[in-house]
Parts: C-alpha cells; structure tokens; sequence
C-alpha cells in the first residue's frame, strides 16, 4: 500500500516501493527556496554596481517598469515548475507530481518528468549556440569561395586547425583551406550518421574513451537535438536514465559543435582576439555621437557594421547631422565579440541591464540579432525615442524595423547593403531624437580585454611559467566563471562576492560572456585588482596582469576550456585531475544548462547559487549531484550563499592539488 505522502517510483531493481523523497519534501524545499529570491528594493540596496542602482531609481521616476518589477508580480512562483515537476509535452496535462498524483496521466513519475524537462532545456541550448554557429560556418564557406565580402583573416587559425582535423594543407591557399573546414564543421552541425570529427580531433583522448564507453558519442549537434525532442514526445522514452544518457550526449554536442566548432568558425574569419583595453559602464556613453548599440550573440553582420560606422564616409554623413561621429557600444555577446575584434566599441551591460542602457535616452540606435534579447526592450526605446532594429528572421521584436539576412541565409552577400543600411538608420535616428532627455549615471573604468590561449602563451613563452605557479601554490587554481544573470539573486552580487573570495583565496579567475559585465564594471579586470587578490596570486600576477582574464564572448567557454586543457597537457594530467573548477552562480536560461554540462563532462566540476529545476526527484538530484562524479569525475554544486560556495571551489581545488596524482607531477598540497 502507498503510504501517504509519498510518490510511487520504479526504482533500479525493479521493485515499486516507496520512495525516500515525497511531495512534501520537495514543496518544503522549494518553498524554503522561493523565500530567498530578492524584491526590487533588495537589488537597488544591494547590487555592487551604483550605476543599476541609479537607473533602477531613475526608471521608477520616469515610470518604466524593469524586469525586476516582473520578476516581483509574478510572486509566489510555481512550486512545481521550480522543482520540475510539471509536465506539458501533451495535451492529455499539464500533468503535476502532487502527494494525491505521483504519476501523470500516461504514467509518468516524478523521475521521469524531471528528466524529460532537463533533456529539452539542454536541447534548446544546444540549438541556439548551435544556430548562430551556424551563420558564421555559412559565412566562412562563403567568404572562402568569394560570394561574401570579408576576408579570411584567421590565416594561422584556419592552418592549424585544419591540419588537426586532418584536412590538406600544403600547397593550398587559405581559401581552399577554409571552404573545407567549413565543410567539416557544418557536417558535424547537422550529419544523420558518422563520427563527429571535431570531437575527435580536440578533445582529450581519455575523455573519448570514457564518453565512448557510457554510450554517449554524439553523431551531430542537429541530430541530438532532433533526438532529444523524439525521446520526449509521448509513449517514447520513459527511462529516466536513459533520457540522461541523451542529455549527456546533448551536453557534448554543445561543447564541440555550438561552441567550439562556433569558435573555430569565428576566429577563422574574424581572426585571433588581441589583447588591449576598453572604458566600461554607462559613465563611458558619449553625449553628442550617433550612438549605436549591437545586442546579441551572431557578430557576422555586426562586424561589418562596426567596420562601416568606423569609416571616414560615414563620420562625415554624421557630422553633417550635428554628430561629432558614431559611436558604438555592445551590449551582452555581439557587443563583447565586437569589443575585443574592434578597437572603441565600449562594453556596457549584459541582458538583464539592456533596460538600464536604453533608459539613459542616449541611444540612437538598437542593433539586435539573437538571443537574450528581451521582448521589454521595446517598450523602454519607445519611451525614450531609440529605434530599434532587428537582423535575424529568428528573432524579430514588434514594431522593430527589420534588415537582415533571409531564413536560408540565402542573401549572404548582402552583408555591406544591410550594413550600410542599419548605419544609416543611426544617423537618421540621430537627427530625429535631438534634444531628447538624457541621463548617464557619471561610473566608469578601464577593463582588460582579449585573452586568449594563444596570447597567455605568447605572454609567457608557453605554459610552463603558468603551470610552474599553479604547481608551486602560487595559483591555488583556475576557475572558469561565467554565466547570465537572474532575477532570484541580487543582480550581479553573486558574481562579484564568489570571485572577490576567489581571488583572495589566490584563484585566477577566467570569464566571459554576461558574468564578465559586472567583472568588468567593478574594476576586477584591470591590474589594479592586484591589490585584492592574495598575495600569492599577486605576487605571480606581477606587473602587468588583471586578477580575472577577460577571453570575451560566452562562446568563448571554447578558450577557457582550451587553457584547461593546455595546462593539463603540460603537467602530464587528466583535466578531472586539475585544480579546475566551472562556476556559473547566477546562470539563468538553457544554454546556461548546456555549459555546465559540457564542462562536467570534461571532469569539471560545477558551482552555482541558483537551483536547476530538479528538486521534483530525489533520484534526479542525486544523480548530478553524487552518481556522475563516479562515472565522470565531477558533479553540480549548489550553495545560495556565494562565498560559502567560493571556500566550497576552495576546498576542492586543494583536496584534487593534495591527490597522489598532482603529487607525484610536481604540485604541492
């Protein structure tokens, strides 16, 4: 007989009995964890950046309202969506995992609905790095066969990574070369059958071994995600288990073909990021420009915008307008990817912040592309006169203006008319909205840009000096943090109290993407930083290097992973070995998801202060949490509080640098 309370789960010896983890428990728990998500009031006296704190006020004047304000309204939250314990994949539901209601409609427990939830997030994130990987793979081919009208310039990416792949390279023109490693890349994008070749080629070979062994190789980005959506459709898949083989093999897919097969694509054409600075926060917006903000995550057509904006034809068409030029500014990934490629594009805010940008009435012009760009931006440039222009058929906005490229992308070599036509639209804009009201709140810095693997090598004569200072203690470990931002923490404070422990702990801290923004805001990218790391870590920091190593877009986890690999390589060590750690503490949306994933399965564990909705299933959570760190060396770790979960990144760093394995390579405990 069930006892009350309690749902009824087939359990891994096949028996039915009941199980240790019951409705109750999970509503308490997500309960206990809805009362920990912040108001509006909380972020404007608590989030570390002054300028949100003044736009947040500013904008409650003006009577804009914020994501904030929505996050607040839609109070109390859905205790079964946090927990993942709702199902809607048919129209038999929404099905919910309830103490009267342990199974849904087709039979469905609460393992198997948490599971299926977890499988189409990761999809979804899969898909969108995927996608916009996509475009630029497209363009490579294009741009090498002549039909699009940007040089190849990674020249020695292009070599290097082709002869990896084992593509021909002697004799060939740069051209040649390229249009088949595009070729390679968008087979490993979309192929029904074969090896994906990228996987093989860079990931480390152990890895392979064991991912071969749990059965979790993926054929294609396109074909996971199209097995995923299979898998979760009714009557299909309904072994959890199995459905979290799928995820891994989605997890994978992510890694080597949405971003490192995105990454390889972009560098190839754009070329290697070069180190150099950039003012950073709303105190750089310059009163008096064409103003022009690119938001998003495809730099394809933002790069030849920038490229025409900067040009002396379009200063002068400016001018002519009252401008003293064109400015432009990034806002999340488009505009980081533009930061560290193209000297004076200034980084202001991620997703969550693009509110606070278009509030001060200082932007002329809204280039949006895709990803994380909220619907909301529209109603603020309505109140303060931006228009709004979008370039993607996969993301359009109501009432934007729209010049981009086709569903097929079949209009590639209209790159330079689009271009031309967007900058144009800025100026236009420009004459339009003078004498509009305009507040910038006065916060600015100077931020460090543009690390790369081939760059940290360059500046060291390779890795050894950075290893030797990780081996000595000097560097105590590396930590990848990154992530977007979410509502159910302090905007931003996360972030900043995790890595401020960190570095005070003598951990260098890599970052990109939207965590990089408050990193970059408050100072932690510039030597100046020196002064609050440990003094192990600053002493190796010595003269002229930041605490935390901007590498750029969040694409480029590639990079961050790429070092991790590199220094493993050179102390004769599995990545799972390594002092590593992944921390994304305010990740918010499926991508999100995707990137843990991918750096658990290189044996890297990873941290966050915000719950995945997997506290619906006991046996969910144990597996993330316990099982993989058997199978894969590494698990997800939660702590709310973020420099207890800084001391947690501690502790396990030390513990794996006292392991007899960095032990006998020469590392101290």
């Amino acid at each position: 007989m069930r006892q009350k309370g309690f749902c009824r789960h087939r359990h891994d010896d096949g028996a039915a009995s009941a199980c240790d983890h019951g409705y109750e428990d999970y509503t308490r728990a997500v309960a206990a964890y809805k009362k920990t998500f912040p108001d509006k009031k909380t972020v404007v006296e608590q989030t570390p950046d002054p300028a949100v704190s003044e736009m947040l006020l500013y904008m409650e004047r003006q009577g804009c309202e914020t994501v904030f304000d929505r996050f607040d309204r839609q109070k109390p939250h859905c205790t079964f969506g946090l927990a993942g314990a709702c199902c809607k994949n048919c129209v038999m539901g929404p099905c919910k995992i309830t103490a009267k209601s342990p199974r849904g409609a087709c039979g469905a427990d609460a393992d198997l609905i948490v599971a299926r939830n977890l499988l189409r997030m990761i999809a979804a994130g899969t898909a969108a790095h995927g996608a916009r990987g996509r475009e630029i793979m497209l363009a490579l081919k294009a741009s090498a066969e002549g039909r699009l009208h940007i040089p190849v310039a990674g020249a020695e990416k292009v070599r290097k990574t082709a002869a990896q792949l084992g593509i021909s390279v002697e004799g060939r023109s740069v051209e040649e070369i390229a249009s088949d490693l595009a070729d390679v890349l968008l087979e490993d994008l979309s192929q029904t059958s074969g090896a994906h070749k990228t996987l093989h080629a860079f990931a480390p070979p152990e890895r392979v071994q064991l991912w071969k062994d749990l059965d979790i190789l993926p054929i294609s980005a396109y074909h996971e995600v199209f097995e995923a959506f299979h898998r979760t459709t009714t009557g299909t898949d309904g072994d959890w288990r199995n459905i979290m083989k799928q995820f891994h093999r989605c997890g994978l897919a992510f890694a080597w073909t949405s971003v490192l097969g995105s990454s390889i694509a972009m560098d190839s054409l754009f070329g290697l990021p070069v180190r150099s600075t950039a003012r950073v926060n709303l105190g750089a917006l310059k009163q008096g420009y064409v103003n022009i903000a690119v938001h998003g995550h495809s730099p394809l057509l933002v790069s030849e915008v920038v490229r025409q904006g900067n040009s002396v034809e379009m200063a002068e068409l400016a001018r002519k307008q009252g401008a003293e030029g064109i400015q432009f500014y990034g806002i999340c990934c488009s505009g980081l990817s533009a930061m560290y490629r193209y000297g004076g594009v200034i980084p202001l805010s991620n997703a969550v912040g693009a509110e606070f940008v278009l509030a001060t009435g200082a932007l002329d012009l809204w280039v949006a592309d895709v990803q994380d760009v909220f619907p909301s931006i529209m109603d603020v440039a309505r109140c303060f006169g931006t228009t709004v222009v979008t370039t993607s058929d996969s993301a359009r906005l109501p009432g934007a203006e729209h010049y981009g490229y086709d569903h097929d992308h079949g209009n590639l070599e209209e790159t330079g008319e689009l271009a031309r036509k967007i900058v144009h639209r800025g100026i236009e804009s420009f004459a339009e909205r003078k004498g509009g009201p305009v507040h910038i709140p006065p916060y600015e810095i100077e931020g460090e840009i543009g690390f790369s693997v081939e760059n940290i090598g360059a500046r060291f004569g390779g890795m050894k000096p950075l290893l030797e200072a990780l081996k000595s203690g000097r560097v105590v470990g590396v930590t990848n943090l990154v992530g977007c931002s979410n509502p159910r923490v302090v905007y931003e404070k996360s972030v900043v109290e995790l890595c401020r422990r960190l570095i005070e702990k003598d951990v260098l801290v890599l970052t990109n993407g939207c965590a990089s923004f408050p990193l970059l805001k408050l100072g932690f990218c510039n030597r100046a930083a020196q002064g609050w790391a440990g003094a192990a870590l600053r002493e190796f920091l010595q003269p002229d290097l930041p605490p935390v190593w901007h590498m750029g877009e969040c694409l480029d986890n590639a990079r961050a992973s790429a070092l991790f690999r590199a220094l493993a390589d050179a102390a004769g060590a599995d990545i799972k070995d390594m002092p590593y750690a992944f921390a994304s503490p305010e990740w918010s949306n499926e991508k999100g998801l995707a990137a843990s994933t991918a750096f658990r399965l290189l044996g890297v564990n990873s941290y966050h202060s915000v719950y995945a909705p997997l506290q619906g299933s006991r046996s969910v959570e144990r597996y993330f949490a316990e099982e993989t760190r058997a199978t894969l060396g590494s698990s997800m770790i939660v702590d709310l509080d973020p420099v207890r979960l800084a001391d947690k990144i501690v502790g396990d760093m030390r513990e794996k640098r006292s392991s007899p394995r960095l032990v006998n390579a020469g590392f101290t405990a």
